[in-house]
């Protein structure tokens, strides 16, 4: 009897059923650059940046060469990288 009073509760009860939250803008931001073909970088400040562009070599006004990142994230044409 009590046998079939668990199978009659578990039938009762609604399967369970993860929601699942609707994505947000950065999400969607997020693909969206990653869909580019972009690359992280490691940049002559410290901080990690996310560019499109290629490296390129360019002279600085002392005289030296530095390699740059192109077309970066954030509105940055162009990055100096650390070696």
């Amino acid at each position: 009897m009590r046998a079939l009073a668990c199978v009659v509760l578990l039938l009762s009860v609604p399967a369970f059923r993860p929601t699942l939250q609707p994505r947000t803008p950065v999400d969607t931001a997020v693909t969206q650059l990653s869909r580019k073909g972009g690359r992280w970088y490691f940049a002559d400040s410290g901080h990690a940046v996310y560019c499109y562009g290629p490296v390129m070599v360019v002279t600085q006004p002392q005289g030296g060469l530095q390699r740059v990142a192109t077309f970066c994230r954030g509105n940055q044409t162009i990055v100096p990288l650390k070696d």
